[in-house]
């Protein structure tokens, strides 16, 4: 994919402002962290030449003045809600976070439970990171919220929550995903240092919408698209307008909440000190550092496809509702295109005409499109990833990269040993055979090796995919969309 973004002078500007708001609060920041601290696929998607991990290298660079909290909703917790790009829940979410961020040399200080209601599933989370080790506060709903600004701003308000105790000047607030409580622990945090005298800010670093491109613009709209379950709408920031004469993107939460925000920042700080709009609280410099609009336009157009099958696919299996569909057909309209949009779809559907079965076509660097189907024993993601790897090693297509006494005993183990009722192998399987024979095989070492050149990688389903295959296609990095038509009349196995 053409590059149209330099992350390098993203990472140099949002740091520089960072620093901007520290000072210009004075004793701390609390820097609510929307989006995703690690493993920002969405940004390198529609932002070609974004660093997946570039906020936490940032943020790397920052150390000696910041700490994290984490946050997670007990809601969420109870209701097993999942990371959909990841396939985990979000307590597990949260976990590998904390993991990675402390592999990465910052300092965590705890675990916010939010929205709290007596939870027994956010109880046992509790218990477990207590075990641990791990400091954990939990936070209910405030009282009052969001009306009773007298309330709200006393000591049964957020006086009511316990302080979480904080030692740099930097404090990120982060969680596995929105709608975690991220805000509110914010501004409790910034009630308690007012009442002991700190004086500590808010400000909140932003990647999508991009407030300075147009609101239409392809990048903005994948921001809606990827946001669809969440009812989340793009729209001018009228207080931006109203204050500056200058139009910005925002989306409707921030908008709608900014006057309740905004009335609890001048109760604590005084009316000197308060934002003027919901995009002065942003920390936002992307829109600065795109180097080729039409790259990432054509960027955020595939974006919107592969959103809006996923989507499709999410309803077909019952976790969506149809309003989220809708939406995504509606921004597909604004922007004149269908789902043939998406590079792999029509090969994927050509050859599963052809060959009346599940079949997957994908897109190399070079152009070449590769397909592969269902067989008797393979499923069509290993079958695809065979033919790709084959054809970058340049491998005739009539020889066998997995050896007959390597593949027998794993369908024997399958079928006869572990009774699984769906013999197919899947991509994992058939990758670790691969590795397998590679030990002996020169012509298996050399495909393996090709893997990596599939990171990047367009590819689509003619059927929806098992778990399984999906999640070892999303590890070798290809962007993987499938119709959303399960692959036979099965209930269980499908």
């Amino acid at each position: 994919m053409k590059i149209g973004f330099d992350s390098a002078s993203y990472m140099e500007k949002q740091t520089e402002q960072i620093l901007k708001r520290i000072e210009q609060w004075g004793d701390k920041l609390y820097l609510e962290f929307g989006g995703k601290l690690f493993d920002d696929y969405h940004a390198v998607r529609v932002l070609p030449g974004f660093e997946v991990n570039g906020k936490i290298q940032l943020l790397k660079k920052l150390r000696d003045k910041t700490e994290v909290i984490m946050c997670i909703s007990a809601a969420d917790i109870e209701r097993n809600r999942i990371r959909e790009d990841l396939g985990i829940v979000y307590d597990m979410e949260a976990l590998r976070l904390i993991d990675s961020i402390r592999k990465m040399g910052l300092f965590i200080s705890s675990i916010v439970i939010s929205q709290y209601n007596d939870q027994l599933s956010a109880d046992i989370f509790k218990n477990k990171l207590e075990h641990r080790g791990e400091k954990v506060y939990i936070h209910k709903f405030t009282k009052g919220y969001p009306t009773n600004i007298d309330l709200i701003t006393s000591d049964m308000g957020y006086g009511a929550n316990p302080f979480i105790e904080t030692t740099k000047p930097l404090v990120v607030v982060t969680a596995p995903g929105p709608g975690s409580g991220k805000l509110a622990i914010c501004l409790s945090q910034i009630y308690h240092e007012h009442k002991r005298n700190i004086n500590a800010g808010y400000a909140k670093f932003e990647t999508f919408p991009i407030w300075n491109l147009p609101l239409k613009h392809p990048v903005n709209l994948a921001y809606e698209a990827a946001t669809a379950d969440l009812n989340d709408v793009n729209a001018l920031d009228p207080y931006h307008l109203e204050a500056y004469g200058e139009s910005a993107v925002n989306y409707n939460r921030d908008i709608e909440v900014f006057p309740i925000v905004k009335s609890i920042l001048t109760r604590i700080m005084g009316a000197d000190k308060v934002y003027k709009s919901p995009t002065d609280m942003g920390v936002n410099m992307a829109g600065y550092c795109i180097t080729d609009d039409e790259a990432v336009k054509e960027a955020a157009k595939q974006e919107i496809v592969r959103r809006y099958f996923k989507t499709w696919c999410a309803y077909k299996e019952g976790r969506l509702g149809i309003d989220a569909v809708e939406k995504l057909d509606l921004i597909m309209k604004q922007l004149g295109i269908t789902s043939e949009y998406g590079l792999a779809v029509n090969p994927a559907l050509n050859k599963s005409r052809e060959s009346k079965s599940t079949a997957m076509a994908l897109i190399l660097s070079d152009g070449s499109v590769i397909t592969g189907r269902t067989t008797d024993i393979l499923t069509a993601a290993s079958s695809l990833v065979l033919n790709c790897v084959k054809k970058l090693a340049g491998i005739p297509d009539d020889i066998h990269l997995i050896a007959p006494n390597v593949l027998e005993p794993m369908m024997m183990l399958k079928e006869k040993i572990l009774c699984d009722k769906n013999p197919l192998l899947s991509l994992e399987e058939v990758l670790n055979a691969l590795s397998i024979c590679a030990a002996t095989d020169r012509s298996a070492e050399k495909c393996l090796y090709q893997l990596q050149e599939l990171k990047g990688c367009e590819a689509h389903s003619s059927h929806m995919i098992p778990k399984a295959d999906e999640s070892a296609l999303k590890k070798l990095g290809v962007n993987i969309t499938c119709t959303p038509e399960f692959p036979s009349d099965d209930l269980y196995y499908t």
